[in-house]
């Protein structure tokens, strides 16, 4: 590719926040005795924002980068320095390609320069004439980790976090050189777990001092000093006084070596079925790549990677990624679609939770961890406040334990949740949110007592996961200052909130939610008073085609596994048995009080429950699943079984249809927080772009509603 056509490609981004490469020389510290050890270019990779605004690798960037590398190169030719090195502006070295860049390219052509202008950057990196480092001071994201695998060498701060290439999880390949120089730096295994199980689990990533011992980096330093200690070490490389040793490096022509690769690559497939059900087509794509490069020439595989770049960019499956990862979780997640003034919160200053059980613990927990204000917890009885109690502090320890908490942190969680048999120590407290029974009558008592000791300016939640806050309002004095918060269990983990407006809740009430939401680190939703809200309604109808079917008379095996081409996180009756077949039961029943047979309720189900069932599969010694026969004897089935086939295309018309029907209902603003909910509280892939792009995709939305849910290129090709 010449550079006629590079700078083509970046005249196509004139308004790309570029990362600017700014050049220092600095005089390396002579070592045992010289007199001095030469100069040092160090290249800073900065956009001039503050650490919100990442820096990224968009065209112009990289142009701007190998621009500054060719004169370095020119440089080291001449004798003029003795080696380069790269690192970053506070907190990142580089968050990998400017995803918003490579989504605009409409082209498959401009695709392959976007790939083939890295490859050209990065090989400058690599052959520079003097050696090359790597100072990996903070976020470490895909191109930008690219960037420290093609330098000679490498450090990290200890105190860096988010270093991966996670191109498998947004539907592309680790695509300027990563595939072939990982393995052989830290072995073929760890290469799959950096390059496939991390990101398919969650997008995890590793932090500086899990790359150092993988070898990933060559020398870890404290982060006060970071820079001016890579550089002393720099220096004493560059002299031979250190040699930096590789133990996990790896000769992909050994014999030895080449059964472990294939070993890795197989288990690398095994893993992507098990999580995508190979739905999308990234991954494998990483570990064709990888399977093949094991004979090649790095510039061998470069065309590979470059080729499988281009043709992935102009997939579905990636513009789903990107939809769901940059519009939806990095944008639309800030700021909910619908929310009154921010200015309108007040402040919390003191929390109550009703009820000590399981879930109300959680939420002590949560509450004092992150607000660190007081919180206090009543039940019925001191037996039951002394367990809740109990449950939050043991918590603590194990945080303390696994070393995500400090002692004081751990000792200042315990001392902020207390418990009470009375509720009137909630008489100073800001915000009162109820975790008791899922039952209408129950909660509402809770309620009105709550209304008798709290203050004027009190605000009351409730943790319903699908009754209707506004009867719970009903006989309330205020009810305008009730509000639905609906967790999602575990509530560490899970990052969604439902925030529920109710027809009467007052919009500083609203204000106020929203504010504490995002201090306990959640995404909220805006979401309309509806029957199970957003997530929960939507699961239900997909768990109840798919019940339905099984008692219609389709086998087991055949509906439980008919959603497999959606690549969902667990199958239909995995989930129920996760959520509790109970649980799962009492949410249908109230959907059919309130939409009639769309959500059938299942008699089978109900006498699983009612004979202490809990799961409807049973593992055999085999390590497969069977359905007892003891499970079998307790059920009865129609005579209408259904293919796979028709069960999928029954549950992809039927959310269709019920989706269709939320966004009529305005139960939320728009498609887009539909997507939201359901990649964040129910694990949604995010390379189907959350729920809606998938069914506009497979046609049910138009077969159903008559129309797109999305305008397509939105989550889609153009």
């Amino acid at each position: 590719m010449s550079a006629a056509e590079f700078n083509k490609l970046a005249d196509l981004f004139p308004d790309e926040t570029v990362t600017h490469s700014y050049v220092q020389d600095i005089g390396l510290p002579g070592t045992l005795g010289g007199s001095g050890g030469g100069t040092f270019a160090l290249i800073t990779l900065d956009n001039g924002l503050d650490h919100s605004k990442p820096t990224t690798l968009g065209p112009n960037t990289l142009v701007e980068l190998g621009t500054v590398l060719e004169g370095l190169r020119d440089r080291a030719a001449k004798g003029e320095i003795v080696g380069v090195g790269v690192t970053g502006k506070p907190h990142f070295l580089v968050a990998g390609a400017d995803l918003s860049a490579v989504k605009s390219l409409d082209s498959r052509e401009h695709g392959l320069w976007m790939a083939q202008l890295g490859h050209e950057v990065y090989a400058t990196l690599a052959n520079l004439g003097v050696p090359s480092f790597a100072f990996i001071n903070g976020v470490a994201l895909g191109g930008g980790l690219e960037i420290a695998l093609q330098s000679t060498y490498r450090t990290v701060s200890s105190g860096a976090g988010a270093l991966a290439l996670p191109e498998a999880f947004i539907g592309l390949v680790p695509g300027w050189g990563g595939v072939y120089l990982l393995p052989r730096l830290i072995g073929p295994e760890n290469a799959v777990r950096v390059m496939i199980e991390n990101p398919l689990s969650n997008n995890r990533t590793l932090s500086g001092p899990e790359a150092y011992s993988l070898g990933i980096a060559d020398a870890m330093f404290e982060p006060a000093d970071f820079v001016e200690q890579s550089l002393a070490w720099a220096a004493k490389v560059i002299s031979g006084d250190v040699a930096p040793e590789r133990p996990n490096a790896v000769d992909p022509s050994a014999p030895e070596v080449a059964a472990r690769w294939a070993d890795a690559v197989a288990a690398g497939r095994a893993f992507v079925e098990s999580k995508t059900s190979n739905a999308s087509p990234a991954p494998a794509k990483v570990l064709d790549i990888m399977e093949a490069n094991r004979t090649m020439s790095q510039r061998e595989s470069a065309a590979l990677e470059c080729e499988t770049l281009a043709g992935l960019m102009q997939t579905d499956e990636f513009r789903s990624t990107v939809y769901a990862f940059l519009d939806l979780v990095q944008k639309r997640s800030k700021r909910p679609a619908g929310a009154p003034d921010r200015k309108l919160a007040r402040p919390v200053t003191k929390v109550g939770v009703v009820g000590a059980g399981l879930m109300a613990s959680q939420l002590a927990l949560l509450f004092a961890r992150q607000l660190k204000v007081p919180v206090v917890m009543t039940d019925i009885d001191q037996a039951r406040v002394d367990k809740g109690v109990g449950y939050v502090h043991a918590e603590a320890d194990k945080l303390l334990g696994k070393k995500r908490i400090s002692q004081d942190a751990a000792n200042r969680i315990k001392a902020l949740v207390t418990g009470s048999v009375s509720k009137e120590q909630f008489a100073d407290a800001d915000f009162v949110i109820e975790a008791v029974f899922e039952e209408l009558n129950v909660k509402k008592q809770v309620f009105a007592e709550l209304e008798a000791v709290v203050s004027p300016d009190c605000i009351l939640a409730t943790n319903t996961s699908s009754l209707s806050v506004t009867a719970m309002a009903e006989g309330l004095k205020n009810p305008e200052r009730l509000v639905g918060f609906h967790f999602f269990n575990p509530v560490a983990v899970m990052p969604l909130l439902e925030v529920v407006r109710a027809p009467r809740t007052d919009d500083a009430v609203l204000a106020t939610a929203l504010e504490l939401a995002k201090g306990l680190k959640k995404t909220a939703v805006l979401v309309k008073d509806a029957p199970a809200f957003v997530v929960n309604r939507i699961l239900l109808r997909l768990m109840g085609e798919v019940t339905a079917a099984f008692d219609e008379g389709t086998p087991a095996d055949v509906a439980d596994n008919a959603l497999r081409p959606m690549g969902l996180p667990m199958t239909p009756f995995a989930l129920g048995a996760m959520v509790g077949l109970p649980v799962a039961q009492h949410v249908q029943e109230s959907l059919h009080a309130a939409f009639g047979d769309r959500f059938r309720v299942s008699q089978n189900l109900q006498k699983l429950i009612d004979n202490g069932v809990k799961s409807l599969w049973a593992p055999t010694a085999d390590g497969g699943q069977e359905i007892p026969p003891s499970t079998l004897a307790l059920m009865s089935f129609g005579t209408s079984p259904s293919t796979g086939e028709e069960v999928l295309r029954r549950t992809q018309d039927a959310l269709a249809g019920e989706i269709g029907l939320m966004l009529d209902e305005g139960v939320v603003a728009g498609p887009e927080d539909i997507d939201l909910c359901m990649i964040l509280g129910a694990g949604w892939p995010m390379f189907l772009g959350g729920i809606t792009p998938y069914l506009d995709r497979v046609g049910a939305s138009e077969r159903v509603n008559g129309r797109r849910f999305l305008p397509a290129g939105v989550a889609s090709r153009p």
